[in-house]
Formats: C-alpha cells, sequence, structure tokens
C-alpha cells in the first residue's frame, strides 16, 4: 500500500520514525504488546509528534481529508439555525470541539449574527497548537469584528449552558480492538516485529470491553469465528463526560456510523477502522504512524445509551441529508445566483456531496441530545431514526 501513495518528506518522515520509536518503547515497557486503543492514542496524539498534536496539514486540499465545513459554508449555517431557537431561549455560550480549521465557526457565527443569535462566547475546545494557530487567522479573516467572542479551551467546560456543536469528534478517538475465535473474543493489541508493528492477539478482554462486545453480538444475532472489529469505549467515556458537566443545552453530534445493529453486521467482518493520508484512504493502522489519521465509525446505539445513562434525553437521530434539508440547505441553495455559472456548479457540487448517499449524505449521522426543556428541533422535519436506534 505504501508504494501506492506519495512518500512523505524528509522531515515528515523523520517526525513518524521519532513516533516509532517511541510506540516501540511503549510496548517493550508494557511486556510485547500494547492494547490498539493505547497505540491509537500514541499515534494521534503523543505529544509533538501525533497526528493530531503534530504540526502537519490535515485538512483541505492539501492536507489528508475534507470535511462538511470545507465543502460549503451552508453546513455551519445549517448548524446555527438549530443552535439559534436554543440560545435565544436559555442564552449561554456554543461550544465546538475539535474545530478544524475554523470555517464551521466562521460559518456559524456569520448565522446565529444574521439571526441576532450570538452566543456569549463561542468557545473552541482543540488539542492541536497547529490547529488553534489556523482557527485564528481563519476567524480574523472571515469575522474579523466577532473574535473577540471566541475562546480556546482545553478541557470540556463545567456547568456548560448552550449548544455543543461537534463534527466528526467521536470517529477520531482511539478504539478497543477485539476478534472472534473458536474460544471467544479476544482483544487485539500491537506488537513490534520483524516485519514491523502488527496486531497480535492479547488475551481475553476486560468485563467492560466484554459486556461491549456480548452487547455486539446480540445485536447481530451472532457474530462468526474471525470476525474482527471495533468497540469505541473512548467516544462512550467523552459523551458521559459532556453529559455530566452540561447544565441545560442542547448536544448536536455529527458523524459517520451506524446503529449497532448495523454496525456489527455479521457480513462488516473486519470492522471499521481507516487510515486517511493526503486524500487517500487505507486500511493499515501502521502506515506512517503520526502522518496519517486513524478513524473508526461511530456506534451510535453506544452514544445514545451513554447519554441517557448520564440524564440526557435523546432528541432525535437522522442522516446527514434528512437534518441538513430540514434546516434549510435546498433554499440556500436556491439564493446563488442564477447567472454565475461557476457558482451554481459549486452550489450543485456541494449539495451532491453533502447530501447524496453516495457521497456523506447517508453515511453521516446527526444525533440530538438535550437537558432541559428546549425548543423542539428543527433538523428533524424531514425524519426523525430514533427508533432505529
Amino acid at each position: 500500500m505504501a508504494a501506492e501513495l506519495p512518500a512523505p518528506d524528509a522531515d515528515a518522515a523523520a517526525t513518524s520514525d521519532e513516533l516509532v520509536a517511541r510506540i516501540r518503547a511503549a510496548i517493550a515497557e508494557a511486556g510485547g504488546a500494547l492494547p490498539f486503543h493505547r497505540y491509537q492514542q500514541m499515534a494521534l496524539y503523543e505529544p509533538g509528534l501525533g497526528y493530531y498534536a503534530g504540526g502537519s496539514h490535515k485538512l483541505g486540499a492539501g492536507g489528508d481529508f475534507v470535511t462538511a465545513p470545507e465543502i460549503s459554508p451552508w453546513f455551519g449555517y445549517c448548524l446555527a439555525r438549530e443552535a439559534a431557537p436554543v440560545l435565544r431561549a436559555i442564552g449561554g455560550d456554543v461550544l465546538e470541539p475539535g474545530a478544524g480549521s475554523g470555517r464551521m465557526a466562521a460559518d456559524v457565527l456569520t448565522e446565529l449574527e444574521r439571526q441576532g443569535a450570538l452566543p456569549e462566547t463561542y468557545r473552541i475546545l482543540e488539542v492541536s497548537a497547529e490547529l488553534r494557530d489556523r482557527q485564528r487567522r481563519t476567524l480574523a479573516e472571515r469575522v474579523p469584528h466577532l473574535v473577540d467572542r471566541v475562546a480556546w479551551v482545553d478541557e470540556l467546560p463545567e456547568g456548560f449552558r448552550g449548544v455543543v456543536l461537534a463534527n466528526e469528534v467521536l470517529d477520531a478517538m482511539p478504539v478497543h480492538r477485539f476478534r472472534i475465535t473458536e474460544q471467544g473474543p479476544v482483544e487485539l493489541g500491537v506488537a513490534d516485529t520483524e516485519e514491523g508493528l502488527a496486531t497480535v492477539e492479547i488475551g481475553a478482554p476486560g468485563a467492560r470491553l466484554a459486556a461491549a462486545i456480548e452487547q455486539a453480538r446480540e445485536a447481530a444475532g451472532g457474530l462468526p469465528v474471525g470476525y474482527e472489529s471495533e468497540i469505541g469505549l473512548a467516544a462512550v467515556d467523552w459523551v458521559t463526560t459532556l453529559a455530566q458537566r452540561l447544565e441545560a443545552g442542547r448536544v448536536v453530534l455529527v458523524d459517520y456510523g451506524f446503529p449497532r445493529h448495523e454496525f456489527y453486521h455479521p457480513q462488516r467482518a473486519t470492522g471499521t477502522l481507516m487510515g486517511h493520508y493526503r486524500h487517500h484512504a487505507h486500511a493499515d493502522p501502521y502506515l506512517y504512524p503520526g502522518l496519517s489519521d486513524l478513524t473508526a465509525h461511530v456506534d451510535f446505539t453506544a452514544v445514545a445509551e451513554a447519554a441517557h445513562g448520564a440524564g440526557l434525553q435523546v432528541a432525535g437521530f437522522a442522516t446527514q441529508a434528512h437534518y441538513l434539508m430540514s434546516l434549510g440547505l435546498a433554499e440556500a441553495a436556491e439564493e446563488v445566483n442564477p447567472v454565475d455559472q461557476r457558482a451554481q456548479l459549486e452550489a450543485a457540487q456541494a449539495m451532491r456531496t453533502l447530501t447524496m448517499p453516495e457521497e456523506m449524505g447517508e453515511l453521516f449521522k446527526v444525533l440530538l441530545l438535550d437537558r432541559g426543556e428546549l425548543p423542539p428541533p428543527l433538523g428533524l422535519a424531514l425524519r426523525d431514526m430514533r427508533g432505529r436506534l
């Protein structure tokens, strides 16, 4: 696979090699293998070297992937239309974890200002110093008069009131991996072999992981021997913490994934873990550690159960297509200058990417979580799929 992808430059390769050396040291210290979630944590977040903690350019045409806010400002406008009634009703702030390039923040602020519903503060939770700098530049360029409303935070704030907008956050959290064997499920880890980093079986899963695997097996009606997949315990823990710190407001989670019974379908026998490097998707989690993103799809049933268990109301679940169309995406497209052929073409392409089933429209879902008496969600007008969770 590496031979088919663009080679990293010398500096990037050296950074990856340094991270691999640190991972190998951690493997040795652990006695020969790391649980996969610990390897993924290092690959993505090791200080100064991990994918999200280093200085590599991640988003947009020159990066590794393109997210919905990079495709069109309409995505942020639609989320703002969901947020505005909540902010009018209870006041408070907007919190955006993992704000990428800052484009969504600029777009959301632009639309909230237009609607007269600006938050007291737009908080951005960002672990990457490089992305924080980029976000500041984007906001200064696009909404200079609103920059003073933006504040960067290092952790989920206590006693938060307002709206949380999390786009493609959960998929970047480390996952536990497992395999079904003749003797039952085993946890998968990472070892240092003569051929390089490799997947190995590291024994029976602990109690919490075993219980989650059993839930997956029951949802699927049984899993065959050889089946491999992921359990997103870190995403569940993050949502639980968020729920505990949310005093009142709405959480909007946008990500790619499935309800549990679809996630652990017997035919999805190799899981959903994918790497993303320079706009190439690949299936090798050990390719260019620190330079390649590693993501897994979201089990939205597990996330909804965790939120409900922490006292939140599961207020809605929809595909991205239905959600954005409910919030006026088609009407926004109609406002494009009809005599500007280039603008019309770009608008059509953006609409297609955001809503068509073969693009982002079906695979990406939106989960809404509420605490308190709030206005009903506007993004569910076309369809609410809570029954599928």
